[in-house]
């Protein structure tokens, strides 16, 4: 039952790792699925400057495939001398929708913390350059990644960016909420202990609200365990429906609309 498809529903998967090896026996078929399920649209963020290109690559095979370009705090401790400007002109191709997968990360040890906020600094100034939101990553990092989009040309802007994947406490979503920032939600909102999470959901404006899988990692139920897949980003959608007390459908269109908004790949 839980795999019929959703036709009514229409969804953006507002981040997915869909060039991750974990896919390559079965992409085709993850993408039709997805389309199965209503996700009409689904945002691949890059990594490092290794991963840009294949990213790239699939904008141009799948038509409701857009791309962010960034690099991710893990990967910031050894970058090349233009790495900021490799960015940029990757930023600027065709369905590239924002920059991205930026952030902060203190919960690995891949590089120094200093060479992580100097990285976001310059990413956050760059996608203000070029009129792109961001995609912030936050593992265990919260009042650092406040301060920096605090002081970054993003602040207050109409549309800065996403916090994805947030797990975070409510200070923090209300200072990102403050200064313009969309949450973006994934499986853990599912489980059955996120208590706080469900609380978040519950009490944010509708119109900042995201949905997303970060597939292949953060697997909702009913597939914990498994490898994920932007499909399964209805179940995301139907948790936050039943938080709010809202028809599925209804809440699915409206997280559409924001990812409209935000990301600017509007086609109604």
């Amino acid at each position: 039952m839980v795999n019929k498809p959703v036709r009514s529903l229409e969804l953006v998967d507002t981040h997915c790792h869909l060039d991750f090896d974990k896919f390559d026996d079965d992409r085709d078929a993850i993408v039709q699925r997805a389309a199965e399920q209503g996700v009409t649209r689904i945002i691949v963020p890059a990594l490092d400057l290794q991963n840009c290109e294949p990213v790239l690559k699939l904008t141009g095979q799948y038509e409701g495939v857009f791309a962010a370009m960034g690099i991710h705090p893990n990967a910031t401790a050894v970058l090349p001398q233009n790495w900021l400007e490799t960015i940029k002109t990757h930023a600027q191709y065709p369905k590239v929708v924002a920059i991205g997968e930026i952030g902060l990360d203190y919960y690995w040890d891949d590089s120094p913390k200093d060479v992580q906020h100097e990285a976001l600094r310059q990413q956050l100034a760059l996608a203000a350059e070029l009129d792109l939101p961001v995609i912030i990553h936050n593992r265990d990092a919260s009042d650092d990644v406040v301060r920096l989009l605090a002081e970054s040309p993003l602040a207050g802007r109409e549309r800065p960016g996403v916090l994805h994947s947030f797990s975070a406490d409510w200070a923090t979503a209300q200072a990102a909420l403050d200064m313009g920032f969309y949450l973006g939600f994934t499986g853990p909102v599912t489980f059955k202990k996120a208590e706080e999470l469900r609380e978040i959901v519950a009490r944010m404006p509708l119109d900042r609200i995201l949905v997303e899988t970060d597939a292949p990692y953060l697997t909702p139920h009913p597939f914990r365990g498994k490898r994920n897949e932007p499909g399964y980003v209805r179940f995301v959608a139907e948790k936050i429906a039943a938080v709010r007390g809202m028809e599925t459908a209804v809440f699915a269109n409206q997280s559409t609309v924001n990812a409209e908004r935000l990301f600017r790949i509007g086609h109604r």
